[in-house]
């Protein structure tokens, strides 16, 4: 997800060339038949998708190879999981995000409502390199924003999935980032939001890669691709092409209600419904959008521009609109694309239902592209999915599956589902791989935003907020309706290359980070202490429903008092307890001894001046044993 980190090589090579079998080839120019122009989509292990195009000369072909390389870490970066009101337990909307990133750090945006005077500016800043873009108008009042959340419970994440490289970059203003949080500041519900963002990139231009952005609020779910147009497109005469702009290309999806969906930086929308005015209507029509009939909404170009790029057909009769894939055109499918980002949504999927999902586990693998799973699937049963089913979700390891990455090898004698960078990498000439999980060492943050229709909106709304790996973090609800922020997870208390010792991203990270290095045994410890503050928050929030309709009814101000209280209170406890946590996780587990335990005490012996017991040396697990044996056996054999 961030720009800062992607490692763009070009190399350019020319070599004759015959057209490879099994290649798929759009013709986009020439009228003779000695000289065509192609444009191929070629895939590699390792690489990002990139384009060929080449001209045909009698039987041979020049080519003109422009390779994209980019760094697996940086393209596999980020996971969205969508839970609609009529698939979860309690008729809640979900949507989880994990910002991860290696300079990422954990802490909690806020701004705060404000109202300005007439003529204001407000400066556009790329989030992920803190540049000034440019300025922009602004609007008369904007909303509360509690980190990815507003007041109306309106909240939006994203995933990159960079795109095709000819559109990788946009030649716009508008950043993914400032896209989502000026939408918060602006919308009420996901239709302003979609409307917003659409706006804004028409008037300003688009200025990143390609995303998918999730957009959720308290009665509807949607997905949003969208990506650039490259650089300027100019005729002989030096003047743009018509077709060409610095704005973007996108289609946005409601996800059906009693349905789950999800993205990690591979594009998932495929075809989609043409215009008919009624449940599908273009960018021009924006204004549509509030019929609730309307459940996919498109740039009205998207399909055309794709094909003045040559990414698409041109001949309407052999690829007739209705057959555009968006993901297929703009992000298509490679081996990387699946086993490092659609597999983390398979696993989301296949915890929801397993019956159906198994038969996808090929293709999460990156074993048969062809059988790719839908956008978005029926839970086998609602009723598991709460807020603490989505916290477990993004903790997830691909535990039970081919891919569990607490089986092999590179899981070390404790059985640690963590595997430092690289994430690929060649021995004796193969390229091998590295799982990328859901939950992983370089998360910031993430959250699972609750929406809940039912309750007034600054209590309906709870942005569950996490910081450092998920799998060890404790979800702290902050209501979207605070205008408070806790000391703990307040932006500038500390930095990626500055240690605060009451900041919660570097308390967790003490936590994770020492946990890593004896993981089956230490988890457990973590697990207890989540189960044990996530579920007292559930128990806490669902015993002040009531009270707290009828403040915020009456008197909203002292409400809000309250959900500060609670959010700020609960954040300094759960970062105390962590801090806790790392203090008896360092005891117990010094130099690789286990001390005992005793009525919640460590063990001492009963003598005049206590001493420690003798603490337990457990053996390694047998098969890590083995693996010992196999590898170094006849030079470590006892005589």
């Amino acid at each position: 997800m961030n720009s800062q980190q992607r490692v763009l090589c070009r190399t350019l090579t020319c070599f004759p060339l015959k057209i490879p079998e099994g290649i798929s080839h759009h013709k986009i120019g020439g009228k003779n038949k000695k000289n065509f122009v192609y444009v191929c989509t070629l895939f590699f292990s390792g690489y990002k998708s990139f384009k060929i195009t080449f001209t045909s000369m009698k039987k041979s072909f020049l080519l003109t190879l422009l390779v994209g390389l980019l760094t697996v870490g940086t393209t596999s970066a980020c996971t969205n999981f969508i839970v609609t009101k009529g698939a979860s337990k309690d008729g809640s909307c979900f949507l989880t995000y994990a910002a991860d990133s290696h300079q990422l750090y954990g802490e909690l945006y806020y701004r705060p409502a404000k109202d300005y005077p007439a003529g204001s500016m407000m400066d556009v800043i790329e989030w992920d390199t803190g540049k000034l873009l440019g300025r922009i108008p602004q609007v008369a009042h904007t909303y509360s924003v509690i980190g990815n959340m507003n007041e109306w419970q309106l909240a939006i994440g994203e995933t990159t999935y960079g795109g095709i490289e000819q559109l990788e970059q946009g030649q716009g203003m508008m950043d993914y980032g400032s896209l989502i949080y000026i939408a918060l500041q602006r919308a009420r519900n996901a239709r302003e939001a979609i409307k917003v963002i659409a706006e804004l990139m028409d008037t300003y231009g688009y200025a990143s890669e390609g995303e998918s952005f999730s957009i959720v609020d308290p009665n509807e779910a949607w997905v949003m691709d969208l990506i650039g147009k490259g650089e300027r497109m100019l005729d002989a005469k030096g003047k743009v092409v018509k077709g060409w702009s610095n704005g973007a290309v996108w289609v946005a999806r409601r996800v059906p209600d009693g349905y789950i969906s999800g993205h990690a930086n591979q594009s998932r929308i495929s075809t989609f419904p043409l215009r008919d005015g009624k449940t599908s209507i273009t960018s021009q029509e924006l204004d549509k959008i509030f019929l609730p009939t309307v459940e996919t909404v498109y740039s009205y170009d998207v399909i055309s521009f794709a094909r003045l790029k040559g990414l698409y057909p041109s001949n309407v009769k052999e690829a007739p609109d209705a057959d555009f894939s968006f993901c297929d055109t703009y992000n298509p499918i490679n081996f990387d694309g699946a086993r490092f980002c659609e597999s983390r949504v398979w696993a989301f999927f296949n915890h929801c239902n397993p019956a159906e999902m198994g038969r996808y586990e090929d293709y999460a693998r990156g074993d048969n592209l062809k059988h790719r799973f839908p956008l978005w699937i029926k839970p086998a049963d609602p009723n598991r999915i709460d807020a603490r089913f989505m916290m477990r979700m993004m903790r997830d390891h691909f535990e039970g599956t081919s891919m569990d990455m607490t089986k092999d090898l590179g899981a070390g004698p404790f059985n640690c589902p963590y595997r430092w960078r690289p994430m690929t990498w060649e021995y004796n000439g193969k390229g091998y791989i590295h799982e990328r999980a859901t939950a992983t060492q370089q998360t910031g943050f993430s959250f699972v935003a609750q929406c809940r229709s039912w309750l007034p909106n600054w209590f309906g709304g709870i942005f569950w907020f996490g910081v450092d790996d998920a799998a060890s973090c404790c979800y702290v609800p902050m209501f979207c309706g605070i205008n408070k922020i806790p000391e703990e997870y307040a932006q500038g208390n500390g930095s990626m290359v500055e240690y605060s010792d009451n900041a919660a991203f570097w308390t967790f990270t003490k936590v994770s980070n020492f946990v890593y290095t004896r993981y089956s045994d230490m988890i457990k410890h973590v697990n207890e202490k989540q189960d044990l503050w996530e579920g007292r928050f559930v128990k806490d929030i669902d015993r002040m429903a009531d009270p707290m309709k009828d403040l915020l009814a009456d008197n909203p101000e002292k409400a809000r008092a309250i959900l500060n209280e609670y959010s700020l209170n609960s954040a300094h406890d759960v970062c105390k307890e962590w801090d806790n946590l790392f203090t008896y996780l360092l005891v117990k587990y010094h130099d690789g001894n286990v001390k005992k335990e005793e009525n919640g005490r460590f063990k001492v012996s009963d003598t005049k001046i206590p001493q420690c017991a003798f603490p337990e040396q457990p053996k390694y697990r047998e098969e890590w044993y083995r693996m010992i044996v196999d590898d170094c056996g006849k030079n470590i054999e006892a005589k």
